[in-house]
């Protein structure tokens, strides 16, 4: 998380906060978007490119992806963030750019195929929970195991 402040550990149980001026945080998410129409869409290239285009977005952004893992029409994600952020910001940041980013890749016309001319590849909704009273390594777990 380097791009937006360091990292130090603090607390008894050795927990990795970020630091600020003028705080400690440590806000994480739990986010699932689903392929538009449920179109089972997150196989081979596609989703190796859909991962990668998603880590890239997160360059400069005030948040990172931890850990992501799709099933062929959704993907889950473990988003830790800075808490000016919004969670919808990011959510519009991430369904935005990878939606122009996968359009503009080799996958084009494979996604005509599915959307004719409808530049989309997202639902409209996504899920989202924070993960405050569940432990981030069950959490972790549990994206790890889908697909």
């Amino acid at each position: 998380m380097e791009t937006f402040t360091k990292t130090c550990s603090i607390m008894s149980k050795g927990s990795r906060y970020i630091c600020t001026g003028r705080s400690k945080h440590y806000p994480k998410c739990h986010l699932i978007f689903v392929c538009k129409y449920r179109k089972k869409l997150l196989v081979g290239r596609l989703k190796e490119d859909m991962h990668s285009i998603l880590l890239n977005v997160t360059s400069n952004s005030g948040f990172e992806i931890e850990v992501s893992e799709s099933d062929l029409d959704h993907i889950h994600f473990l988003v830790r963030y800075i808490p000016r952020l919004s969670i919808t910001s990011i959510v519009r940041k991430l369904k935005q750019e990878s939606t122009y980013h996968i359009w503009r890749s080799a996958h084009r016309s494979y996604l005509f195929e599915h959307f004719w001319r409808e530049r989309t590849f997202w639902s409209d909704g996504f899920f989202v929970c924070s993960i405050g009273e569940a432990s981030p390594d069950t959490i972790r777990e549990y994206i790890l195991n889908q697909g």
